[in-house]
């Protein structure tokens, strides 16, 4: 298996402009204190705040990234990272099954869009309306490690461009790896040419976590889309 260095910055996952927003129940309230019970109240169905209390039966809370350091609570993007690991789709993604999430990103935005353009693509074909916009945010995150590469083996099943074939292909291969100790993959984007994405599979190795530009994805009455700067 080909093995490839990875010391790079500003790796770009995009998530909707909603999961970005300052939390939705602050506006409900007049105090940090009232704030506070509303909170308490939102962890009991909440299934990030959930995991991070109680874990789950594919997570140990103490993988979670709130519990590096007390002081890190403050830190930027923490809460983002947990909720990678811990919303998830039911039928899980490419490298990871629906009980335990992943930290998916590329090498650039233009590969990150046609990743989440495909499935928002996918979603509005179900009720077969291709009338939408939807805005993404960057987020940036660093990597530091050595880890698988399948781009030396571009035919593997788990990069199968169809989901029924791809997914649960990728999900074994990927539970193998992490049978292994490994935290990571490199693969070869399957919705860009040429793109690069990484997957992480352990919290702890996402780092540095910043906000980076938005981006305005558009639909006008085809599953072909556009891709604006905000």
């Amino acid at each position: 298996m080909k093995t490839t260095v990875l010391n790079d910055r500003g790796l770009v996952r995009l998530i909707s402009q909603t999961h970005h927003k300052p939390p939705v129940l602050r506006g409900l309230v007049d105090t940090d204190e009232e704030f506070e019970i509303l909170t308490e109240l939102e962890g009991q169905t909440s299934t990030r705040l959930v995991t991070e209390r109680e874990g789950s039966s594919a997570l140990d809370r103490r993988e979670l990234v709130f519990k590096r350091r007390a002081q890190d609570l403050k830190i930027y993007g923490l809460s983002h990272i947990n909720a990678a690991f811990t919303y998830t789709r039911l039928s899980g993604n490419r490298f990871n099954s629906g009980d335990r999430g992943a930290w998916y990103c590329s090498f650039d935005v233009l590969t990150s869009a046609e990743e989440v353009g495909f499935h928002r693509t996918r979603e509005l074909g179900y009720i077969g309306i291709f009338e939408d916009e939807a805005i993404y945010v960057e987020l940036l995150a660093d990597f530091i490690g050595e880890f698988p590469d399948l781009s030396s083996d571009p035919e593997h099943a788990a990069l199968n461009p169809d989901p029924d074939i791809g997914y649960p292909e990728g999900q074994a291969y990927a539970a193998q790896l992490r049978r292994q100790g490994i935290q990571g993959l490199l693969y070869p984007s399957v919705r860009r040419r040429g793109g690069r994405c990484f997957v992480a599979f352990d919290p702890g190795i996402v780092q540095n976590v910043r906000p980076g530009a938005s981006w305005k994805l558009t639909w006008s009455g085809t599953p072909h889309y556009t891709v604006v700067g905000q």
